[in-house]
């Protein structure tokens, strides 16, 4: 058997004791796509796509569009645009923001309930992390892998509410692999990262229809001498792709930040370094020292972020925004605090390092270590082994709950309808038709 079929296999296992924790997934992706409707991203998309009826199947979270498929592209890219979506930290991927777009249009193209929408997201995320995991450090190196693992992750999501049987799905898997990729030049500019999602999602959810149809793939894509892992990686790790474990999801992490992952641990040793500080002002701060892991290096070592999104992938400036201002928010990455003298001065003064230690524990941990010296000559340290929100360091429900509605109430819905629709995602009823579903919960938004 090739590996997409020992995977396919895998994934008919009953998913039904995770949907509790699909539910937490689903609230999570929903709120970071309905926060991310003020972006540019989302105002380039409604000024792209012809307006529709409102029937469930055109819906998207910024309004009706022409098509089901341009509903499903505009929810795959705006999941990730706060950069405040799930993380799975091993497979170094997001798994929600492709998952649960492809799953959601399946559910309604299939009218299948909440329920099998919610077992449609366990299997989903199972694949990607699957296929993240066997993917290694050169693939990482050139490829976003969010968007070549995320299409597995969708055409499983997809199969699983297309009812397809075991081969059906492999061939699903294959002809979602062989249209796999996205090069990680999209961290260098531009609105890319959004792209390979929604592309990943379509991709998936296409696939999964022409394997209902009787289409076949090449079942051998990922080990095959022209494959996936032939192209891509140096050193692959297939084992991790049918190994015996339970779901992945609840291997799945929930950020806390808005931004980059890979910038998490700095800003929380840079909370605690703060809170150290106690009354003292920020201008005491003479230098600031970050050392981390090399791919937080190589990702968001950047001194002088020009827009939004380069802060959001830059140390110095999450650093500086915490040292100088408290809890990073959303805002704090915009143009006027780019341009705030605090927080450039604080950046100016700001070293990075890569560490050996956070090096060996990297991917099971994210770790950092910020050091500020005052001018006074005192040296505050903090050290993070594992950024908040990993499931070695949880967030709560309450936590969860309360990100959620800063997301939603950040672009104009009152806190009432918020907590109300926070609410209705955690609790509707399981046998509820998922169209029915995603149309109320829209609503709360309107």
């Amino acid at each position: 058997m090739t590996l997409l079929e020992q995977l396919a296999e895998l994934l008919q296992r009953d998913p039904s004791d995770r949907r509790a924790r699909a539910r937490w997934h689903l609230l999570d992706w929903f709120a970071c796509a309905v926060g991310a409707r003020d972006s540019a991203l989302a105002g380039a998309l409604a000024r792209l796509a012809a307006k529709g009826d409102a029937a469930a199947e055109s819906l998207s979270v910024i309004g009706p569009m022409r098509s089901p498929e341009e509903a499903l592209r505009v929810n795959g890219a705006l999941g990730n645009v706060l950069e405040m979506d799930d993380v799975h930290r091993t497979s170094i991927l997001h798994p929600g923001p492709v998952v649960v777009p492809a799953a959601l249009a399946a559910a309604i193209e299939g009218h299948a309930s909440l329920d099998g929408f919610l077992d449609a997201i366990v299997r989903g995320f199972d694949a990607v992390i699957r296929v993240g995991r066997a993917l290694d450090a050169e693939h990482y190196r050139f490829f976003h892998t969010t968007s070549t693992a995320g299409a597995f992750g969708a055409a499983s999501a997809a199969g699983s509410l297309f009812g397809l049987d075991t081969p059906a799905l492999a061939q699903a898997l294959a002809l979602a692999g062989t249209r796999t990729g996205g090069l990680w030049q999209v961290r260098h500019g531009g609105m890319g990262k959004s792209w390979h999602n929604a592309l990943a999602a379509e991709s998936g959810l296409v696939a999964a229809r022409w394997a209902r149809a009787g289409v076949t793939g090449p079942l051998a894509v990922l080990e095959g001498p022209q494959g996936l892992f032939a192209a891509t990686c140096s050193a692959p790790r297939p084992e991790r792709l049918i190994e015996d474990a339970p779901w992945w999801i609840d291997d799945v992490s929930f950020k806390p930040w808005p931004a980059c992952r890979h910038a998490h641990a700095v800003i929380d040793a840079a909370l605690q370094v703060r809170a150290a500080m106690a009354q003292r002002s920020p201008m005491q701060i003479r230098t600031v020292e970050i050392a981390s892991y090399g791919d937080a290096l190589t990702f968001c070592d950047r001194a002088e972020p020009q827009n939004e999104a380069e802060a959001k992938f830059s140390l110095q400036h999450c650093a500086a925004v915490v040292l100088a201002l408290g809890l990073p928010e959303a805002l704090h990455f915009r143009q006027p605090f780019l341009r705030d003298r605090r927080l450039a001065a604080l950046r100016a003064a700001t070293t990075t390092r890569r560490d050996g230690n956070f090096d060996a524990a990297y991917p099971e941990h994210y770790g950092a270590r910020v050091e500020v010296e005052l001018h006074s000559g005192e040296r505050l340290v903090a050290t993070v082994s594992d950024a908040l929100g990993d499931p070695v360091n949880p967030l709560d429900s309450d936590a969860l709950a309360a990100k959620a509605a800063t997301l939603i109430t950040d672009v104009g819905i009152d806190d009432r309808s918020a907590e109300a629709l926070i609410d209705y995602i955690l609790a509707a009823p399981g046998e509820l038709p998922a169209g029915d579903w995603y149309r109320e919960a829209l609503s709360w938004t309107q």
